[in-house]
């Protein structure tokens, strides 16, 4: 079975587990092997001053765990190798459903409880050309550790696939309050079973003169239980995408600069499909006779 390795924006990474069990094609080995795909995703990063955000991912290693058949406690074996190579991306590029695959590799078969990600060569470039060098605090010697929680099980003849959330907007910290001069990489990596997990996407927009217009920028939070789960920027055309979401029901709500939020809406992921939830913002008055009054001084 193949597994794949790749990557998106939120900033998100995706893992494919894809498992197969031939065992006249696996030197005999009972447990078989599996394809583990990868992928890497990224959240959105709202900052208008930055260009890219750049990083670039060199290794990437999976644990397996299994149950010891005397006492059923747990094994952990040695860390597999998914992938060796650089590969660097501008996690920018990688939004609202937008992933690059890292590799693809056979694996054996079982449950996997943690990946763990090394990367380097990590800087911000401003949209003036100005560049940020940032340090990484381990991913650059011990990687930056994932833990799959429930792990995901790579079973023969069937797929399993992983999405690691690269989060841009919490791994880069601006320095500065409104003059932005410099930035903080402190990582932050969710990984989601696409097998139990679906994808949130829709619309946010506006009324003009009788006329529907997509909002860039509307900023997407989803919650569960009261607590902020995910959020998702639209693009030009005022569409998003949110994946990753582990089936179940949440809160989702939207607001954009000038315009009164969205009613908190509850909404149903179900596995292994696509749930649509669209937005109409209405112009927050308030925010016009602001703007009008500062105009007139």
């Amino acid at each position: 079975m193949r597994t794949k390795i790749f990557s998106s924006l939120f900033a998100v990474m995706t893992l494919f587990f894809v498992s197969c069990s031939d065992d006249e094609g696996n030197g005999g080995n009972p447990q078989g092997t599996g394809t583990l795909s990868v992928q890497l995703t990224d959240a959105p990063f709202p900052y208008e001053l930055v260009a890219e955000a750049n990083v670039t991912v060199y290794k990437v290693e999976a644990r397996r765990v299994s149950e010891d058949d005397d006492d059923d406690a747990l094994t952990v074996s040695p860390y597999i190798t998914l992938m060796e190579e650089e590969i660097e991306t501008n996690l920018l590029e990688l939004t609202n459903g937008l992933t690059l695959q890292l590799a693809e590799i056979e694996v054996p078969v079982g449950t996997y409880d943690q990946v763990r990600v090394y990367v380097k060569g990590v800087n911000v470039v401003l949209t003036d050309g100005t560049v940020y060098d940032l340090k990484v605090p381990s991913g650059d010697s011990s990687g930056i550790k994932v833990f799959i929680d429930p792990g995901i099980t790579v079973v023969g003849g069937l797929s399993s696939d992983l999405l690691l959330d690269f989060d841009v907007s919490r791994s880069f910290v601006a320095k500065g309050n409104l003059d932005v001069n410099g930035f903080n990489f402190k990582p932050v990596i969710k990984a989601s079973n696409l097998s139990t997990a679906g994808t949130l996407a829709g619309n946010v927009s506006t009324i003009e003169e009788e006329t529907q217009i997509g909002l860039f920028g509307a900023q997407v939070s989803v919650f569960a239980a009261d607590t902020l789960n995910m959020t998702s920027f639209t693009d030009p055309d005022g569409n998003y995408t949110i994946l990753g979401l582990e089936a179940g029901t949440y809160e989702v709500v939207s607001e954009f600069e000038g315009f009164i939020a969205s009613d908190t809406l509850e909404v149903q992921i179900n596995a292994a499909n696509v749930t649509t939830q669209d937005f109409i913002l209405e112009v927050d008055p308030a925010a016009t006779e602001e703007e009008t009054t500062e105009g007139g001084n």
